[in-house]
């Protein structure tokens, strides 16, 4: 990965940190089978999705290297059962993050199908991007030298939300609402670039900034004589 992908904010998102079952994670209880194969059962989801949603909020309050009791007691199990399903921290990480990925692109069609209008949905969306953008700091140092493991991700997180960013967009446009000549990877990654460095600092509002470049995007209206 070069060092201009990790300055966009796309490299370092864990946009692609999800490709968990391409990464063999599969064996760790990311993918939607067990550990020999098997299918899991809704309740054996249902538990993982909740240890996950505890792992990434306490990885927003305290970052990736929270130590694993608080996520325990946040999820409300044993740490036993955390390295069970992710023996290492780079294993959990990538879970979480895969996790927030299909969070975000399943986001998408919902939006636009509840949305008053297509960039209604489009500036809601993005809210949930750049959430998901200022949370996922220190994703590279816990994957240390498993670059081939962090490129996996990186590809999972294009494949996942470009087309969902490009749904909006063509929406939007379709509706008339935008300009037609803004591709969805262009934008990610100018939105990438607006929220590097956005934490610790409490001067800079990675969102306000991100609205303000959503909004224009919108054509001008006619004003009537």
């Amino acid at each position: 990965m070069s060092d201009g992908d990790a300055s966009t904010g796309l490299a370092d998102t864990g946009l692609a940190e999800t490709g968990l079952a391409e990464t063999g994670l599969a064996e760790t209880g990311l993918a939607d089978t067990g550990l020999a194969g098997r299918p899991k059962r809704a309740d054996a989801r249902r538990n993982e999705k909740n240890l996950l949603d505890a792992a990434a909020a306490v990885f927003v309050k305290s970052g990736v290297d929270a130590p694993v009791r608080d996520i325990a007691a946040t999820a409300g199990v044993g740490m036993g059962t955390i390295y069970r399903h992710f023996p290492t921290r780079a294993d959990l990480v990538i879970a979480v993050y895969r996790h927030q990925v299909d969070a975000c692109a399943e986001a998408g069609p919902a939006l636009l199908a509840s949305s008053s209008t297509p960039h209604a949905a489009l500036t809601r969306w993005v809210g949930l991007f750049v959430d998901f953008l200022t949370t996922k700091h220190g994703l590279a140092a816990a994957l240390q030298s498993d670059s081939a493991r962090f490129e996996t991700l990186h590809a999972y997180f294009l494949d996942r939300l470009v087309p969902v960013c490009a749904q909006l967009l063509n929406a939007a446009a379709a509706a008339g609402e935008i300009r037609q000549d803004m591709d969805a990877y262009g934008l990610l990654r100018a939105i990438g670039n607006l929220c590097v460095g956005s934490e610790g600092d409490q001067h800079y509002d990675a969102h306000r900034m991100v609205n303000l470049l959503i909004a224009g995007l919108l054509l001008p209206h006619p004003t009537a004589e």
